[in-house]
């Protein structure tokens, strides 16, 4: 099955400058990330101790130093291919080392190291299978891959809301739970788990939820996107359109976070 083209996802560049710019604000709005990253520590293997780790796309290092909490004898790389995410997160410690790299080309040594933890990272890599190839490479025998990403369907209500208002690409896309599946069935890594978990966050209005995409560089990144400043006309019809999902909790946004647990096969 075949990836996204390499037209409908954002060019690296523009990622990790996103990214960059966004260090300072990133940890106060990121309740999604946390959420997600806990439930992916949650399935990592029980009473297993790795010698050595790999935090995967780090951003400010909150699950670097979450790794080295857990293990706290195992050596630890955070990795980020925003430089200033890296600037943010090194003072803050939790790792031995922290390298600007891509997840898609590791500068690290093969057989190398005996967990890779990636969380909300990997849905910006345009070549998920280079992605896979690279774990198996740099993973020691029996060494295992966790990750967490986005898959299509998220953000669906502000999706469906700028369709109502125009033709544009507003809305990041991601790639499907069956392209995702079909992948690591072919990676040559042994595929434990892979499973689809919605989560919901709510919002007073639609302003807050468009700032906090922006405080956390998430904001509309993909080719074809729109450019110039968003008239008032078409906000208002924006803010009509997704009134329209609005719930006694307030107007949701909902992410369809895919987890996936592979292993090295000894």
């Amino acid at each position: 099955m075949a990836e996204l083209s390499s037209h409908a996802l954002p060019d690296k560049r523009q990622v990790a400058a996103s990214f960059s710019r966004a260090a300072s604000s990133y940890d106060a709005v990121a309740e999604l990330q946390r959420r997600v990253g806990e439930t992916l520590l949650a399935d990592l293997p029980r009473d297993w101790q790795p010698s050595s780790w790999l935090d995967l796309g780090c951003g400010t290092g909150h699950f670097s130093r979450a790794l080295h909490s857990r293990f706290a004898e195992a050596r630890g790389v955070a990795l980020d291919i925003a430089e200033g995410m890296l600037r943010y997160a090194r003072p803050r410690g939790g790792a031995t080392h922290f390298v600007a790299g891509d997840a898609e080309a590791l500068p690290m040594r093969a057989d190398s190291t005996d967990l890779i933890f990636s969380s909300l990272a990997l849905q910006w890599c345009e070549d998920f299978s280079s992605v896979l190839g690279e774990a198996h490479r740099v993973l020691r025998s029996n060494g295992v891959f966790a990750f967490s990403s986005l898959c299509s369907g998220t953000l669906a209500e502000l999706r469906d809301s700028w369709q109502r208002v125009d033709g544009f690409t507003h809305v990041n896309r991601f790639r499907s739970e069956a392209v995702y599946r079909a992948l690591c069935e072919a990676s040559g890594l042994q595929l434990v788990s892979l499973q689809v978990r919605p989560e919901v966050l709510y919002f007073d209005d639609l302003r807050q939820l468009t700032q906090e995409l922006k405080a956390l560089g998430a904001h509309n990144l993909n080719p074809g996107r729109p450019g110039g400043l968003t008239g008032r006309a078409r906000v208002r019809a924006l803010v009509a359109a997704y009134e329209s999902f609005r719930c006694a909790s307030g107007l949701p946004a909902t992410y369809q976070a895919i987890y996936g647990v592979l292993r090295k096969r000894q």
